[in-house]
């Protein structure tokens, strides 16, 4: 059985991302959802390094892109700890998340 996760990045005539959307079809699914940016992550084994893809629209205002990597901060606490069981590094992550968040001015201090 196979799944499929699609993203699509339409362009502007200076190759800046202008719309995103993803396709899914797990859990229920989304079809061309409007999406305004995307990080990707992937293990190389072969290499033994991560790879990746960052794009945000250019609609995508600051305060926004300061919450997004607030949340994905968050966010890969949460995957660290369930996929290694580092509780101790995951909570450390999130504490290092939240004097970001406080620094950035997102949450209030």
């Amino acid at each position: 059985m196979k799944k499929e996760i699609k993203f699509t990045v339409t362009l502007d005539e200076n190759l800046i991302p202008e719309k995103l959307d993803w396709t899914a079809s797990e859990g229920g699914g989304v079809s061309e959802e409007e999406i305004k940016a995307l990080m990707i992550s992937v293990w190389d084994g072969k290499e033994k390094v991560a790879k990746r893809v960052d794009l945000w629209t250019k609609e995508m205002r600051v305060d926004e892109m300061k919450y997004f990597h607030f949340q994905t901060l968050m966010t890969l606490a949460d995957s660290l700890e369930r996929s290694t069981k580092e509780n101790v590094v995951a909570d450390k992550i999130r504490e290092f998340g939240m004097q970001i968040g406080k620094e950035m001015e997102i949450l209030t201090k």
